[in-house]
């Protein structure tokens, strides 16, 4: 997940370059495989799952393109921006085929599933399109590119889960690590792309999730993230029925783990957190006092339209719950969009109020994009001329900055429990880490080291990191 205090539209659509991997140093003589992931944490952990099953084919990774024999682009779909990213980055490779003639280039995730067939016919560079649910079938694909054929598979599976594939860490720190605990949504935002490009909800089997986290902690990680686009709809029966986990039984599972090995998740969708999960989270001193709870708008005429299923009187309900049970210091982050069809001023001014009321500690915010297929782009028309959708965009930025400056200062004065997960970007005398509240702290490096938990006492900050000194 991408954890700056304050995201643009620009901002959240990262790119993912693979670090040096243990594989890598000793890959004499194997073909090598290149991979860049764009968009959410989907499909980070995606990535990772890729290059197992092409580990299983002879493939090693590699942080050069230009050593690669396979290019694959791990896509986003959720705004225009990304998938025109992915576009100009597409064109810069004419030149790497033009070098390297035999170099294979793929498109994988969403961007793939949405536009299927079409990708070959208008990208020319590009040799393989494939789906989320389709990357099993990587193997065979790649055997159909090297005939010199084009190859394409974007079938949506009901049932895949990846469950027994043990993830290849990439761009690892050997702190944190992701879960995906379920894929696809059935939620039909009328804004989104998802449930047309990730398929319909499955959850993976409760006791392949709590393995990973085992095998994780047994390798030196001390950090988890339970992946899925609606984490609260998690439910996994035992195939003879006598055993059914919610998600509560899920984070309470991975907590007993081990007290050493923090436990965060995202994304919670604010009609399905319940009070069972904000009590188990208060149970556990390792599960994460910290929500992203996306709120969309803060308006309910506008959810409505949206689809979100809630209004803005149960999403403050979800709020005051989080607040009565798991106290003030509990960090909870933001998605808001701005601009969507027909928004008045004045229901603008409601997402404003909202975010007063909730006083968050980060956002992720963007101007409304829409998207084709999806059910607003079918009946709603997009009527926010592009400067007032940009206006309204900045008043929420500036708004989160404010906000987020204000909740950091009630850090001032004390002290928090830190997991070290490397250097500053800015010093390499000083180490960062997060803070059970998912912010940044950093703190002078003294004799600490990556993956160690230190007390730090909390004696500035910024709108986006935390400053202080370790409680030696």
């Amino acid at each position: 997940m991408k954890t700056l205090e304050i995201l643009t539209p620009e901002d959240k659509q990262g790119i993912d370059l693979p670090r040096l991997l243990e594989d890598e140093q000793n890959a004499l003589g194997k073909k090598k495989l290149y991979i860049e992931s764009y968009g959410c944490q989907m499909n980070f952990s995606d990535s990772e799952i890729v290059a197992s099953i092409m580990r299983e084919k002879g493939f090693a990774t590699t942080s050069s393109i230009d050593e690669a024999d396979l290019v694959l682009l791990n896509t986003c779909a959720i705004r225009d921006n990304a998938e025109q990213k992915v576009r100009n980055r597409l064109s810069t490779f004419t030149s790497l085929k033009r070098r390297k003639p035999d170099t294979m280039i793929g498109v994988l995730g969403c961007m793939a599933e949405r536009l299927k067939a079409k990708l070959l016919e208008e990208e020319k560079v590009v040799d393989m399109v494939v789906g989320p649910d389709a990357y099993r079938d990587l193997p065979r694909l790649l055997d159909e590119v090297e005939t010199g054929q084009k190859a394409v598979n974007v079938f949506l599976s009901k049932e895949e889960t990846y469950a027994d594939i043990a993830p290849v860490r990439l761009n690892s720190n050997g702190v944190t690590a992701f879960i995906s605990i379920m894929r696809g949504c059935d939620n039909m935002c009328s804004f989104c792309v998802v449930p047309f490009t990730r398929g319909r909800e499955r959850s993976r089997d409760a006791y392949s999730v709590v393995q990973e986290a085992r095998d994780l902690f047994a390798q030196g990680y001390r950090e988890v993230t339970l992946l899925g686009q609606n984490v609260d709809s998690y439910k996994w029966a035992s195939e003879d029925g006598t055993e059914q986990v919610n998600f509560a039984g899920l984070l309470e599972k991975v907590a007993l783990v081990s007290p050493e090995l923090r436990v965060r998740f995202s994304t919670s969708h604010p009609k399905d957190i319940t009070d069972e999960v904000l009590y188990t989270m208060k149970k556990y001193d390792n599960v994460c006092n910290y929500i992203h709870l996306p709120a969309q708008s803060g308006n309910s005429r506008v959810l409505k339209l949206m689809n979100r299923t809630y209004d803005r009187e149960w999403y403050m309900n979800r709020v005051d719950a989080i607040r009565r049970i798991l106290g003030n210091d509990c960090g909870i982050s933001q998605d808001m969009i701005a601009g969507f069809c027909t928004e008045t001023e004045e229901e603008h001014r409601d997402t404003l109020t909202l975010m007063d009321y909730v006083k968050y500690d980060y956002g992720y915010m963007f101007a409304y994009s829409e998207r084709p297929g999806t059910p607003a782009a079918k009946k709603l028309v997009d009527d926010i001329p592009e400067d007032v959708k940009k206006r309204r965009l900045n008043e929420i930025i500036a708004l989160q900055q404010q906000h987020s400056l204000e909740r950091n200062q009630q850090a001032i004065g004390k002290v928090h429990k830190v997991l070290v997960e490397g250097t500053s970007k800015r010093s390499a005398e000083h180490l960062q880490g997060r803070n059970d509240q998912n912010k940044v702290v950093v703190f002078p490096k003294h004799n600490f080291t990556k993956g160690q938990y230190v007390n730090v006492l909390v004696t500035d900050c910024t709108a986006a990191t935390l400053l202080g000194e370790p409680v030696l």
